[in-house]
């Protein structure tokens, strides 16, 4: 999968994107992630790429063209016509379902913004799809890109060493993941379930399925709305709630 950054800072994303599994995962060719430098469409002698605000108003807002150049130098060098995500607090919230729906995407174009914003015309132009990923501002769209593309490249064949990995994570069928334990099998008085030191595969994945269910109901049971769950696994939610009313 090809990842293609709009963005004013592309050093930021190749230090953090080049370690771990993402760093990985484009060593050994699964996914590929390249920052285009949108000054460097700027036409002027300084790289210069924003201006006043018609209007008035604080701060400077990204220009339309150089923008507008950096998006036509990928898709006119690959002839691709893919996605394009603008990182925008006013976009829609990314979740696990988004995730999953552009990890099928052969190519995607992120747009990072900065200032006080980009010129609205080239969003209208280009942008087909707005993402946020939380009710709060960020300095720029490079760090909420860089989480869309950690979420979507996890979900891309060969990536992760087993498929697994990523089916019984929180988020993955609506449910948040069971606890997890390692050695010692006891830390300062606490004690690895026993459950897990048996050796019964059965029973153990039993557990870890109520445990998932438990924690969803504690944290996140708005989850457990869109959950696939058996009519034994929703008496036993019914009976915790009908506990916790007493």
């Amino acid at each position: 999968m090809n990842f293609y950054i709009l963005t004013l800072f592309p050093e930021m994303i190749k230090a953090t994107m080049s370690h771990s599994i993402i760093g990985k995962a484009q060593s050994e060719n699964k996914i590929n992630i390249e920052c285009i430098n949108i000054r460097d469409f700027a036409g002027n002698k300084h790289n210069q790429v924003d201006d006043y605000p018609y209007g008035g108003g604080a701060g400077m807002v990204m220009q339309p063209q150089p923008i507008y150049d950096a998006y036509k130098s990928i898709i006119s060098k690959d002839s691709i016509s893919p996605r394009v995500i603008y990182m925008s607090p006013q976009g829609k919230t990314f979740s696990q379902s988004i995730a999953k729906e552009l990890a099928k995407e052969q190519n995607l174009i992120i747009l990072c913004g900065h200032y006080e914003g980009i010129d609205q015309r080239v969003i209208d132009e280009i942008v087909t799809d707005e993402i946020s990923i939380g009710d709060y501002i960020l300095t720029g769209g490079e760090l909420a890109a860089m989480v869309v593309i950690d979420a979507i490249s996890r979900l891309i064949p060969g990536v992760l060493g087993k498929t697994e990995s990523f089916e019984e994570e929180s988020f993955s069928n609506h449910l948040l993941e069971y606890p997890q334990y390692t050695r010692p099998p006891v830390f300062r008085d606490r004690k690895v379930p026993e459950v897990l030191l048996s050796g019964h595969h059965a029973k153990i994945e039993k557990w870890r399925r109520e445990q998932s269910i438990l924690r969803t109901w504690q944290k996140r049971p708005d989850l457990l709305e869109k959950a696939d769950l058996s009519p034994e696994e929703i008496h036993s939610i019914n009976q915790l709630k009908m506990n916790n009313l007493q």
